[in-house]
């Protein structure tokens, strides 16, 4: 065999694929149906009086001027303009123009494309009117009296633009789509976000944006879906435009450009790592396993093109996937088990590749094995994904009884297997010890939580969340981490690249554990809150906030200054290294005891009580009665 590192043949053993369960292969042209595509980016951008009033399109055009020269692709990049209200609107920026030159096809009912050639352009031959056009787009409309939006045209218009090549659709949407095809209705009720029975509406009232989906992947187009909505806009029916595309859903409930600042600053943060992070073109992912296994449901953001390949029109690194396996045969006869995911892809430089993940796992015969190598938190996210699904297909009391149910199953055996122990007693293996607790924090969260105020759009984006989020991310939104840190000190502190960073310890999510002396920050993965109690130490205010006392603490604060202090130099040094340890950057909300926001904050203290839901104590008991029926 030969071994492409040291040019000889024999010893297969250092071959690369063996010594690593992760490589990459250029990929030859057989794996080609055609050469490979250039990076293509089209913006379809809501401009009705919503959007306007909003402010969006101002912090969108700004962080594109910033990042155009750090969009992933080469020489070959193109991209392209589109906007509606009532009507669409295209961008012709050919090369040689003096300026910009609108096209308005107010033919909604039969859209077309003006001109074919110069609505996709060349990023580097037309780079001076990309930016004419970002500097004036948000002005433009600024005195507009349209209040119609007309999403499906423009998506059937940005589809046609995009077939020839495929690329990336990035679709800013403020409202219910209301004219042309695609147009949807208002189907939440108010008076029904606090039911403890039965929640409506949570697929699709439409499959037009399914459809489209389908057809955009077909053409190795994925849309990716911004939802910046004052009221109900039915995420529902659009998130499918994304679901089945490969592509990625963002929301930004409540946005507004100067009454929202922490919504503002979300999407300026996460628009820089959306257009600077890596993103690979016309891709397939083939997941294999050792004879005797299968692979009978995949959870994420793709289409399945047939039993085990999944269609990824785009692809990136912040995307999750889960898969459900069963064991169909016997594994007596062997002792390790083999997993390989296989991901076909064009890079942004036109590359293409082959990434292949491999995982060795061993057969065990006793259940004892079994519950000693569980691992507990993927064993919850692959749950919750199964709860999505059977949220929407049945009923949300369903996955709720569903997700109990896993968790007295799971102990119930495990007792049963241990002989010495008293069927009376709730006692779980160590790889387990937090699996109730896991399951409480998911019938509390905002996509299966019943009894609670919950807008039917932030429970379905909430479903949306974990059905594409990695593991690590989706666990802080399932379990926050809560810290101390008006008491930060360097005991037990790490040092990271010349810098200091305490690691204070971690706080049960109760309210017992909080006090009004304190100060408490509480990762929930998207974003950071700082709890500041009523009688906080005043000095700890002043050499972290900035301010003299409590009492002059703006409700609105987003940011910590950066002051000359060792207690304000440990708060950011903490803060920082939880930020970099994961790709989109959280936002940081500062809440006073008696501010609105601090609902948000307590709705996360999960081993609490709660009007429609158990304490961490009480869900323990009953796990136990259900065990000892």
């Amino acid at each position: 065999m030969y071994n492409p590192l040291t040019r000889s043949y024999g010893e297969p053993h250092k071959r690369p694929e063996v010594q690593n369960s992760t490589v990459e292969f250029i990929a030859s042209s057989d794996y080609m149906l055609r050469p490979p595509q250039p990076a293509v980016y089209l913006f379809v951008l809501d401009v009705s009086h919503n959007a306007v009033e909003a402010g969006y399109l101002t912090i969108v055009c700004q962080s594109l001027l910033e990042n155009l020269d750090k969009l992933p692709g080469d020489s070959r990049t193109r991209i392209g303009f589109v906007t509606f209200d009532s009507t669409v609107q295209f961008y012709n920026l050919q090369e040689g123009l003096s300026q910009p030159q609108m096209l308005i096809v107010s033919d909604i009912d039969d859209i077309f494309l003006p001109t074919p050639d110069s609505l996709l352009v060349n990023l580097h031959e037309s780079k001076e009117l990309i930016k004419d056009l970002l500097n004036a787009l948000p002005n433009m409309f600024t005195n507009t009296r349209e209040t119609h939006s007309a999403l499906g045209p423009a998506l059937q218009a940005a589809f046609k633009l995009m077939s020839p090549t495929g690329g990336r659709i990035s679709v800013f949407q403020s409202q219910l789509p209301s004219l042309g095809a695609g147009l949807l209705h208002s189907r939440e009720d108010p008076n029904q976000r606090s039911s403890t029975k039965v929640v409506q509406h949570l697929g699709p009232a439409t499959d037009f944006y399914k459809k489209l989906a389908l057809d955009c992947s077909g053409q190795q187009t994925a849309v990716d879906l911004f939802l910046l909505s004052s009221q109900y806009s039915d995420l529902a029916s659009l998130a499918c435009m994304s679901k089945y595309s490969a592509g990625c859903i963002y929301y930004y409930p409540s946005f507004h450009h100067s009454h929202n600042p922490t919504q503002a600053e979300k999407l300026q943060k996460d628009l820089k790592r959306y257009f600077t992070r890596k993103i690979g073109f016309e891709a397939v992912m083939r997941i294999r396993c050792t004879k005797g296994l299968s692979i009978h449901t995949f959870h994420g953001n793709f289409f399945v093109r047939s039993t085990d390949l999944l269609s990824l029109a785009n692809v990136n690194p912040d995307a999750g996937f889960a898969v459900q396996m069963s064991i169909e045969e016997s594994l007596t006869d062997t002792s390790l088990v083999c997993f390989q995911t296989a991901l076909l892809y064009t890079s942004s430089k036109g590359e293409r590749r082959i990434r292949v993940h491999t995982l060795c796992l061993p057969v065990v015969t006793s259940l004892a094995d079994v519950y000693a190598g569980a691992d507990v938190q993927a064993a919850v996210c692959l749950l919750a994904n199964m709860a999505v699904d059977r949220s929407v297909s049945s009923s949300l009391s369903d996955a709720r009884d569903a997700l109990v149910n896993a968790v007295v199953d799971s102990l119930s055996a495990y007792i049963s297997s241990a002989s010495n122990l008293q069927q009376s007693t709730l006692i779980a293996p160590n790889s387990l010890k937090l699996f109730p607790l896991y399951v409480l924090a998911l019938l509390k969260q905002k996509a299966f939580r019943t009894g609670t105020s919950t807008r039917l759009d932030d429970r379905v984006y909430a479903m949306c969340q974990i059905k594409s989020q990695p593991l690590g991310h989706l666990m802080k939104m399932i379990h926050p981490n809560l810290y101390r840190i008006d008491r930060l000190t360097d005991e037990g502190a790490i040092h990271v690249n010349d810098r200091v960073v305490p690691q204070p310890p971690l706080q049960k999510l109760s309210a017992e554990k909080l006090t009004r002396e304190g100060a408490f920050l509480m990762d929930c993965g998207s974003i950071f809150y700082i709890w500041i109690g009523k009688n906080c130490d005043n000095s700890f205010i002043k050499d972290v906030l900035g301010y003299p006392n409590y009492a002059s603490v703006p409700q609105k604060l987003t940011q910590l200054p950066e002051l000359d202090t060792l207690s304000s130099e440990r708060a950011r040094s903490f803060i920082s290294w939880l930020r970099d340890s994961r790709p989109l950057s959280p936002v940081l909300q500062v809440i006073k005891d008696e501010s609105p926001a601090k609902t948000d904050f307590f709705h996360h203290l999960i081993e609490d009580r709660t009007e429609a839901a158990f304490s961490y104590y009480e869900f323990l008991v009953h796990i136990q009665q259900q065990i000892c029926k």
